[in-house]
């Protein structure tokens, strides 16, 4: 039976198809599946527009006129945001972090879009970064003093409510186990990047509300500790907020693997690239530099290395985000697609 879910309004296609990997778990010896979460839309696509599901929901029901958001100059939350709220008619507003913010990178990628739907772009640096926040709140009381009601997403739509939106994906894949040989009585190890740590922490509740047999495993592609916080936070506020008090426990029901973060976030390495070239031509399945790319090189090392950590039947969530290909991107005109490795 289905969780009294929040109010919804509905953005991305679903459900999403579980696709097997057959190259690679005959590679492997793992029964390989992808949760193709990339197919939600077009522009949008991905994980993020499950969680605006609900938070641009609750937005509406406010009678907000204009959302603000923020994220990294390539974030596919904040290039979600800006073409649902272009879809739902509201203003948007974003604080991107680059290098320079007297110098903005030129419109490429996630961008690109988000200057094609028309979002106001408040550019910020590393150093302000910590303070994103407080500046995204004091550039809504600015909205609303001149009239406008403006609805504050925070980091990633990384909050219990747009927790919902993994948790309504976990209600999905537990209709794709089913359909699957042995069903519900075969052991899972459910794996995803984890970036701001909303998508672990979803992920993992829905897993355990719906009776699914999987271990939830992120693989880190930003800070680990603020991962690790986030994923407690967003626990915390669902028992508190909607009474999910069935809580995952770090390390039986869900965990963190840390070793594939590379040069850092957003930054790759050849090896990297030719990670991204070697799958698109071995399952004819795209990644992206930021997320899957390092999630799904991280699973099929710690597979090599560590198997006895995994169930036999895996799920990797495929969370969107291949836009950031579409930029200038270092190292990707110079890796060797010749070397799969």
């Amino acid at each position: 039976m289905s969780p009294p879910y929040p109010k919804r309004v509905a953005l991305a296609h679903t459900p999403t198809p579980l696709q097997h990997l057959s190259r690679l778990s005959q590679r492997t010896g793992f029964e390989l599946y992808v949760k193709r979460d990339d197919l939600t839309g077009c522009g949008l696509s991905g994980n993020k527009v499950r969680k605006l599901e609900f938070v641009l929901a609750e937005a509406l029901g406010q009678s907000a006129d204009h959302v603000i958001t923020c994220g990294k100059v390539q974030s596919n939350h904040a290039r979600a945001t800006a073409l649902a709220a272009g879809r739902l008619g509201l203003k948007c507003s974003l604080v991107l972090r680059c290098q320079d913010p007297k110098h903005p990178p030129r419109p490429a990628g996630n961008h690109l879009l988000d200057v094609l739907a028309g979002a106001h772009i408040h550019w910020i640096d590393y150093a302000q970064w910590p303070d994103r926040e407080a500046i995204m709140a004091e550039i809504a009381r600015t909205i609303n003093d001149s009239g406008g009601k403006c609805y504050q997403i925070p980091f990633g739509a990384s909050n219990a409510l747009g927790a919902w939106g993994e948790i309504r994906a976990m209600e999905e894949l537990r209709g794709d186990l089913s359909g699957l040989p042995g069903g519900l009585e075969v052991p899972v190890s459910l794996v995803t990047a984890a970036g701001s740590g909303g998508a672990l922490a979803g992920y993992s509740l829905g897993a355990r509300l719906f009776g699914i047999p999987a271990k939830v495993l992120g693989i880190n592609v930003d800070d680990y500790d603020f991962i690790v916080n986030t994923v407690g936070k967003v626990h915390r506020e669902a028992a508190e907020k909607y009474g999910l008090t069935q809580t995952p426990v770090r390390g039986r029901d869900y965990d963190l693997i840390d070793g594939y973060l590379g040069e850092g976030y957003a930054l790759s390495t050849p090896e990297e690239i030719e990670f991204i070239y070697e799958i698109a031509r071995l399952e004819g399945l795209v990644l992206d530099p930021v997320y899957t790319g390092k999630a799904l090189r991280g699973l099929l090392k710690e597979l090599k290395n560590n198997p006895a950590a995994f169930a036999r039947r895996i799920v990797f969530m495929h969370t969107g985000g291949i836009f950031h290909l579409f930029t200038e991107m270092p190292g990707l005109d110079r890796a060797d697609p010749s070397v799969l490795s």
